[in-house]
Order: structure tokens, then C-alpha cells, then sequence
């Protein structure tokens, strides 16, 4: 503890320096897993990237101390030797402990426990004006509830407790195949009343085709039981796995699988959107290619390439959060204005306080003061225009927001600043920065807008317009991407 001390003092005087001149400051990670385009000033930021260690793990309260910048992956091996695990992972082993607290993190088993905020006890942050705090259901509490989802513009988080779950060396995945939309949704909602179901999300790979996956925890396999691997370069991506599986059955198939394959199922390909690499770069999509292209299709190379090359403005990458009541209608939107296919499907259980408190017009809580919401994943290629590419985007996005959903702000957001605040609380939002001093730092919009002017904007300069022309021609952003993935590690920083 006493190196966690002493990196947290170097943050704080830093911030405590911003704060005097009231300069705005950024963070700096090492990595992201956002489609943001970001660039940092090396003059403006904060590094945490130093604080990635598992400080202690309590095996009796099934709790630990971990620093912000630990990976979803780095926590697991950590965990593991203690028999525990975190109760929500994400799903690229990349994403960071404070990245899931930041951005409102959740995956398959978000409907046993909610949103990975949800599993923190405690955290300690350093706050706008450099003054070190925590923050708990009992101290600080508007800010314990406040900070989760806000992107870092409350203060900087240097610790957390998380609660923990026991360990189990092996996942039990049933297969379940569905033939529509709405048999998807059944299907999804049953297996999340299954008492020893600890897992559970879908993959639509058509609008009368798709598999609605559920797993739970446990100790041992079958006796002559193939165990399925996903992690390593002779494996088969997870989602063509269970197409290929569930096609051969009309019933319920089940396999087993190593917890940590499971947790990172979809690490290799990013879901599937790495298949559209291939078709850029006019390669062959098969076991072979994947094979021998297969450090290139790991998520935290991907997200670095994606970055690199400018790619991010080229596809559509949103996850969107939508109630159970009008899930299907959206997805029926999707199918006939996007025709993308697959479509990731997540159930979630929503507290009562969702981050950032937005307008959730249609979602009715239950008397536990929840709401089950459906996460659908829609990842796919946008209009080379760029002005038809901010256009479809922001139609997505008013969809979403007619039927009562909300979008995850990892990715790119196409709001005007008014429609912005109208979904989310600004009134509470301007309230906890006067409180806590953050006036002088950005805003989330700040953080997640994309300047749609520029799509409407010519060149400034005959040399712009021929850069511009240049970036577009195929391959060379694509290119360029991938070079920058072999030589260049920090590639958020400003050179």
C-alpha cells in the first residue's frame, strides 16, 4: 500500500496544479477500449497508467483491492489462485477495472448482478481539486452513486473493493437455438430465471436464425468430455462456433469450456467484427487465414489499429440499451434499415439509478426497483460518405431514443448538446461538479461528441483536401493501421 500511497500523492499534487490554474486535464490509460477518437496533450493529462496492481484479496469477505488500471484478464489470473472471481467481467480481456466503472460496463452475467458498478464496495478518488477522498454508500454517497458512467469527469479514481464470487474451473454452455425474434426474447428472458444459471446472452445471425446461449459455474466435465477452447490461434472464433454448432441440432447442445475461455469468448475477432478486416484487405475468411493472421485479431490490437487508422469513422460500432418492451421492435428496425447480421444480444437488470440518470421513457420498474433492459450489439460497416455516415448514425440514435433506450457512451455520439441533455440529468449533473469542484474539467458531451460539423466541411486548404483524398484511397489507412499496431505501443499520446 505504501507504493499505491505514493503514486496517488504524485496524482493528486498534479491535479491540485490543474486545479490552481484551473487547466483542464485529461486522462491517460496506456490503452482504450472506446471508438472515441482521442489525442492527448502530454502538458494536459494525468498517467494512471501505473496503478494496475491487485493490492490484497480477503478470501473470508470474498472482496479485493485492486488500482483502476488492472485488465479484465490481469484481475482474473490474479483472483483465481484465491478461488474467487469478479461476478461481472467483460467480455475483451483489455477493458479496465476503472474503464468498467467509468463507462458503465456489463456483460452476460449483468442480469444476476447488474452493471459491473454495481459489484464496487468502495472507492478512493481524487477529487478536482486534489484533495484525496472515498467514497461508499455511507461516505459520500451522492458521489459513490454519481461518479459510475460519468467518464472520469468527477475526479480520478485510484482504488476500488470489489465484491467477489467463487471460482470454478469450468462453464457448462447450453446452446438453445431460436427461429425469430421474439422466440429470442422468450427464449433469453426463460433462461434468466433459472436459479443455477450464471450466464446468458444470444447471437442473431438472422431475423428467423440465432442462438440464445446460458452457462453456469462449475466444478468438473462429464467423464469423455471434449473440453472447447476459444483463446488460442487454432481455435475457432466463438460466434462461428455456435452457428456451425446449433445448426446441426434442432434442441439444446451443451459443451464445456475453461472459465477463462468463456469470460474472453469473444476476444479473438472483437465478437465478428474482425471478419471485416478481412474483407478490406480482399484476404480469404477462413480457419487457415485466421490462423495465421491471428495476433492481429486479438481486441487489444484491434482497438489500436481501429485508432491508427482512422477506421472508427468508417463503422458503425454502438451498443445500445433498450427495455424488454420495445427490444423487438428495434431490432426489427435494425433488420430492415441496417440489414447487420449478427446481432449481440445481452439481458441486463437495471437499478434504479442508471448513470447519468437519463430519461428512460419506457422503462417500468418492478418492485425491487429494477428494470431488465436488452443490450443489442450493432456493429457494422457505415456509408463511405462521411456526412450519409453522421446521418445514419444520428438516425440511430433518435430510434433509440424514441423507444426508450439509452446508448453506451463508450462509442462515438452524434447528439447536438441539446439533445444530448435531454435524455440525461443535467440539472443533478451540474449539481455534483459545483459540489465536488469539477467545473473546470469537461463534461461528459465534451468527453463523447463527435463534431459534426466537419462531415458538412470542405478542406480548409489544397493541401488538406489532397491529404483527405489520399487517407481514402484503399488500402492506405487500413495499412498504415496495421503498421502502427508492430512499432508504436502509446498510441493515445501526442507526439
Amino acid at each position: 500500500m505504501d507504493a499505491h500511497a505514493t503514486a496517488v500523492a504524485v496524482i493528486s499534487s498534479r491535479v491540485q496544479h490543474f486545479y490552481t490554474t484551473q487547466t483542464p486535464f485529461r486522462l491517460y490509460h496506456g490503452s482504450t477500449n472506446s471508438t472515441q477518437h482521442r489525442k492527448l496533450d502530454r502538458n494536459r493529462i494525468i498517467d494512471t497508467s501505473g496503478l494496475n496492481h491487485v493490492l490484497s484479496v480477503d478470501t473470508e469477505k470474498k472482496t479485493c483491492l485492486v488500482e483502476p488500471n488492472v485488465a479484465m484478464d490481469e484481475l482474473v489470473d490474479a483472483l483465481v489462485p484465491y478461488g474467487l472471481l469478479p461476478p461481472v467481467v467483460m467480455e475483451f480481456p483489455g477493458i479496465t477495472v476503472g474503464g468498467g466503472f467509468a463507462g458503465t460496463a456489463g456483460e452476460s452475467s449483468g442480469f444476476k448482478y447488474g452493471f459491473f458498478d454495481a459489484t464496487v464496495n468502495w472507492f478512493e478518488i481524487v477529487l478536482p481539486d486534489g484533495e484525496v477522498a472515498g467514497a461508499s454508500e455511507y461516505e459520500r454517497p451522492d458521489l459513490f452513486r454519481g461518479a459510475a458512467g460519468t467518464l472520469g469527469t468527477l475526479g480520478v479514481t485510484t482504488l476500488f473493493e470489489l465484491r467477489l464470487v467463487s471460482y470454478q474451473p469450468f462453464v457448462e454452455l447450453t446452446y438453445h437455438p431460436v427461429t425469430s425474434i421474439p422466440d429470442a426474447l422468450r427464449t433469453m428472458r426463460s433462461a434468466t430465471t433459472i436459479d443455477n444459471v450464471d450466464f446468458v446472452d444470444g447471437i442473431l445471425f438472422g431475423p428467423n436464425r440465432g442462438v440464445i446461449c446460458s452457462g453456469r459455474l462449475v466444478d468438473s466435465t462429464p467423464a469423455n468430455t471434449k473440453v472447447q477452447h476459444f483463446s488460442r490461434a487454432k481455435d475457432p472464433w466463438f460466434y462461428i462456433h455456435v452457428e456451425r454448432t446449433a445448426s446441426r441440432s434442432l434442441v439444446p447442445v451443451k459443451e464445456w469450456l475453461p472459465v477463462r475461455d468463456y469470460l474472453f469468448r469473444y476476444d479473438r475477432g472483437a465478437f465478428w467484427t474482425g471478419k471485416y478486416a478481412f474483407s478490406y484487405f480482399l484476404t480469404p475468411f477462413n480457419r487457415i487465414t485466421r490462423w495465421a493472421l491471428d495476433y492481429f485479431m486479438h481486441t487489444r490490437v484491434m482497438y489500436q489499429a481501429l485508432h491508427a487508422s482512422g477506421h472508427a469513422s468508417k463503422y458503425i460500432v454502438q451498443d445500445l440499451l433498450l427495455p424488454e418492451s420495445t427490444a423487438e421492435q428495434f431490432i426489427n428496425y435494425i433488420s430492415t434499415d441496417f440489414n447487420f447480421w449478427p446481432l449481440w444480444l445481452c439481458p441486463l437488470k437495471v437499478g434504479n439509478e442508471v448513470a447519468m440518470h437519463p430519461d428512460l421513457a419506457h422503462g417500468a420498474y418492478t418492485e425491487d426497483k429494477t428494470v431488465s433492459f436488452v443490450n443489442v450489439g450493432v456493429w457494422g460497416p457505415g456509408p463511405t460518405n462521411y456526412a450519409k455516415f453522421v446521418d445514419v448514425n444520428r438516425k440511430l440514435e433518435k430510434k433509440v431514443r424514441e423507444l426508450g433506450g439509452i446508448k453506451w457512451l463508450y462509442a462515438q455520439a452524434y447528439y447536438t448538446e441539446e439533445e444530448f441533455w435531454g435524455i440525461y440529468d443535467k440539472r443533478w449533473y451540474d449539481g455534483i461538479r459545483e459540489k465536488y469542484k469539477a467545473g473546470y474539467l469537461p463534461d461528459v458531451f465534451q468527453k463523447v461528441r463527435v463534431d459534426v460539423s466537419k462531415a458538412y466541411a470542405k478542406p480548409a486548404s489544397w493541401s488538406g483536401w489532397v491529404k483527405e483524398v489520399a487517407w481514402g484511397v484503399w488500402p492506405v489507412s487500413g495499412v498504415y493501421g496495421v503498421l502502427k499496431t508492430l512499432y508504436e505501443r502509446e498510441y493515445l499520446l501526442a507526439q
